[in-house]
């Protein structure tokens, strides 16, 4: 595969739909894509027709019809497994780019973290899912969760974030563990780059900062 695979990931509102949107629109002027790559923008859970379906069954489920833990974590798997067969790979195959909104990450912090379910459990399940496809970078953005939930306030939530303080903090556990292949990009509330791809010219390796 020659094309690059690049994974926004954190808590909800740490600012990933704002960093894709600049993202979308930097990198195929960046010189870093080659001249015939497209970039494909695409988001965990819902990033196909099956997808978008369990991503309502994930998040908008009435109280009576919640899925336990386990199936949670199924779905999740699931969601994954259409979207890298059929969006993911053949776009590395083609040698597009792809940038997603969640991934792999998510499902770490959020039912292993979050929910305390087995993490060996849920790497078992990630490889069966992704056939072994990983991100060639994630980038978790990193935000205090009182900014996270004071963003959010007032705002209409999912199943997922209306959890609370307590599971947003226990997910962020997941950052005391992340891959070679992760970066962890510190936008600050009253950061410069808070709304900018400009953290993207910062060197990588650890978090960009004010």
């Amino acid at each position: 595969m020659t094309g690059r695979f690049i994974v926004l990931d954190g808590i909800d509102g740490c600012g990933k739909s704002t960093q894709i949107r600049h993202l979308a629109q930097w990198l195929p002027a960046s010189g870093l894509m080659p001249p015939t790559a497209q970039l494909i923008c695409t988001r965990e859970p819902g990033g196909t027709p099956l997808g978008q379906s369990i991503r309502e069954l994930l998040l908008h489920t009435e109280a009576d019809q919640v899925p336990s833990v386990t199936a949670e974590l199924l779905l999740y798997a699931a969601d994954r497994a259409q979207h890298v067969d059929t969006v993911i790979r053949p776009a590395l195959l083609r040698g597009d780019w792809v940038l997603s909104d969640r991934f792999a990450g998510s499902t770490l912090a959020y039912q292993g973290y979050g929910r305390g379910l087995d993490r060996q459990l849920i790497t078992r399940l990630e490889s069966i899912a992704t056939t072994g496809l990983e991100p060639d970078l994630t980038a978790w953005l990193m935000v205090p969760v009182e900014v996270s939930l004071q963003r959010r306030h007032g705002e209409k939530e999912d199943r997922i974030e209306a959890e609370g303080r307590a599971f947003c903090v226990a997910s962020l556990m997941v950052l005391l563990s992340l891959p070679s292949n992760a970066i962890g990009l510190k936008l600050m509330h009253n950061s410069p780059y808070r709304n900018s791809a400009r953290c993207w010219n910062k060197p990588c390796g650890r978090p960009c900062s004010e």
